[in-house]
């Protein structure tokens, strides 16, 4: 018996449309980075890229669980002493809801060179709009 590995060629990629506003952030991120990955699929190699493209839709109508609206802070280095910049949800909401998502996923994903080539298959939009149409995406019940 052989073992199957796929290869980079042969991969095919499906496109998936979910929608922000149904499922809260944790749930619907761990199952976008699953399919980024290619883990549902049965071809699922952990050196390849085997995932399919996600189009996220009505990010700023984004679902929380908790007091995680109020609590919760996003931090970043600018590089320069004492520069901790911290960002409220509440904020980054109003301001950018696409990099909430992006971020959750992110960090769900390998932090490899490969991480950042699945990541690049997501694709997040604040309103219910898309220029992915002619892909057809398939609705994804999370």
């Amino acid at each position: 018996m052989k073992s199957f590995l796929a290869k980079p060629a042969e991969v095919e990629r499906a496109w998936h449309l979910v929608d922000a506003s149904q499922v809260s952030l944790g749930r619907m991120a761990s199952r976008i980075a699953l399919i980024l990955q290619g883990k549902h699929k049965p071809s699922y190699t952990p050196g390849v890229d085997t995932g399919d493209f996600v189009v996220v839709t009505n990010a700023a109508k984004l679902v929380v669980t908790g007091r995680k609206a109020q609590q919760k802070v996003y931090r970043y280095h600018t590089g320069w002493v004492g520069g901790l910049k911290e960002v409220p949800f509440e904020r980054m909401l109003e301001r950018h809801p696409e990099r909430i998502i992006q971020l959750a996923v992110r960090r769900m994903l390998p932090k490899t060179v490969l991480g950042k080539q699945m990541l690049s298959k997501l694709k997040v939009y604040a309103g219910a709009e898309h220029p992915h149409q002619a892909q057809d995406p398939k609705a994804l019940s999370l």
